[in-house]
């Protein structure tokens, strides 16, 4: 299936489009590991980045991406978009314990989330490699978030679970 580029897409043309770069074994482990390293750091780092509120500091920009995800995923599948919360809140959960092990210390959270991020990067540009196909995000950004979705439908399908 070529790749259709536009707001039209369903949600199973997203995954057939994103399956289409990833079909060799090695691969999908690569992204297994990757993909949810990359979230967690990825949420880890914006959490990091806090914007002062009345009397409180929040991390707006982490917030930001959360609900703006949610929603691309709310148009695709009410029932992703279920799962993708619960992903989601889990990877926050481990955000908190891991900051919280780190005395919240900026400098040291920072680094350990670079250092993550850019490990499971190049993870998954040799994975990439390995495939023998450029990533989908280089297609249509929005695969950045149909990574973690196209994973979560192989849960969903050995689960039963439509989408």
């Amino acid at each position: 299936m070529e790749k259709i580029k536009g707001v039209n897409m369903n949600v199973y043309q997203w995954l057939d489009a994103y399956a289409e770069t990833h079909q060799n074994p090695l691969n999908k482990k690569i992204h297994w590991i990757c993909v949810p390293l990359i979230m967690i750091s990825l949420f880890g780092i914006l959490s990091q980045i806090k914007i002062s509120f009345i009397n409180d500091e929040i991390p707006i920009f982490l917030y930001l991406l959360i609900v703006a995800s949610i929603l691309f995923y709310f148009s695709l599948s009410f029932s992703l978009t279920i799962g993708m919360i619960f992903v989601s809140s889990m990877f926050l959960y481990i955000v908190t314990i891991i900051n919280s092990m780190f005395n919240n210390s900026l400098g040291q959270l920072l680094i350990i989330y670079l250092a993550i991020f850019f490990i499971s990067w190049v993870g998954q540009f040799i994975g990439h490699k390995i495939e023998g196909k450029k990533p989908s995000f280089f297609d249509d950004i929005k695969f950045l978030l149909i990574g973690p979705a196209w994973l979560l439908s192989f849960i969903y399908n050995k689960s039963g679970i439509k989408y």
